[in-house]
């Protein structure tokens, strides 16, 4: 009995350590799938693909220049599309080629959060996002619209977004302008996002930005999140077993 008390203990010591760490693992498994910012202290300076969804920052919610829709983040460009002349060489005709070019371009620079795939906020203050300088082309439209240039001696069409278009309008006007094109794009809070860049700390907390090398990429997600890792049996039976071992091999000895 003795020798048999001491094999479960023994066997209860071995198994006890072995759940602890599956737990562990699959503890810090989903801290970092539901986007848990302690879990991103350790990440600093990695550059990682978070799946979330848009919430509040600081600044809470801010209301979109041209759409005028509340909104976490906001950017907007100004497209000019015009007409020019050319001359085939071997004719010798002229011939019309159209062209744009950007003539405005801003993104708002209020940083945003990014909390679970599943939207529930974090206990503590939620990893955020600084946008400065990041790519969001693929960033859902929340407005756009085309307005043609006024014509002599015709009522121009109404045109309100030009006075709310924020920075500087510049660009080089060559040939003959056909029509301005607005579009503006902005996250909602709720929005689910994919946002790619590298981790960095300011005041200790974890905060998405451009990777030294690129531009970072925020996007509206169109594709199911990565699942959020189940709970760990291996790890409960593990420390179950161990338990039990422990229990029975204590008893044994008590008994013997």
């Amino acid at each position: 009995m003795l020798v048999i008390g001491i094999a479960l203990l023994a066997s209860a010591a071995i198994l006890a350590p072995m759940g602890f760490l599956a737990y562990r693992r699959w503890q810090h498994r989903h801290a970092l799938a539901t986007l848990c910012p302690r879990a991103f202290v350790a990440l600093a300076g990695h550059n990682v693909t978070l799946h979330g969804r848009a919430a509040t920052g600081p600044a809470g919610t801010v209301e979109s220049r041209l759409a005028g829709v509340e909104c976490v983040w906001h950017g907007h460009e100004v497209i000019r599309h015009y007409t020019t002349w050319r001359t085939v060489e071997e004719t010798g005709e002229r011939q019309q080629v159209l062209g744009d070019d950007r003539i405005a371009d801003y993104s708002s620079p209020e940083l945003f959060a990014l909390i679970g795939p599943d939207g529930s906020p974090p206990s503590d203050q939620p990893i955020l996002v600084d946008p400065e300088e990041a790519d969001t082309t693929r960033v859902n439209l929340c407005l756009q619209r085309v307005v043609s240039r006024p014509q002599r001696g015709v009522p121009a069409p109404a045109d309100d977004l030009l006075g709310r278009i924020k920075g500087r309008v510049s660009g080089i006007f060559r040939g003959e302008t056909l029509e301005f094109e607005y579009r503006e794009r902005a996250i909602r809070a709720g929005d689910p996002l994919i946002v790619r860049g590298r981790v960095e700390l300011r005041e200790g907390h974890p905060v998405l930005v451009a990777p030294e090398d690129g531009r970072l990429s925020i996007e509206h997600s169109t594709t199911a999140p990565p699942p959020v890792p189940r709970p760990p049996v291996h790890a409960l039976l593990l420390s179950g077993s161990a338990l039990l071992l422990g229990i029975a091999g204590l008893l044994l000895l008590v008994s013997s």
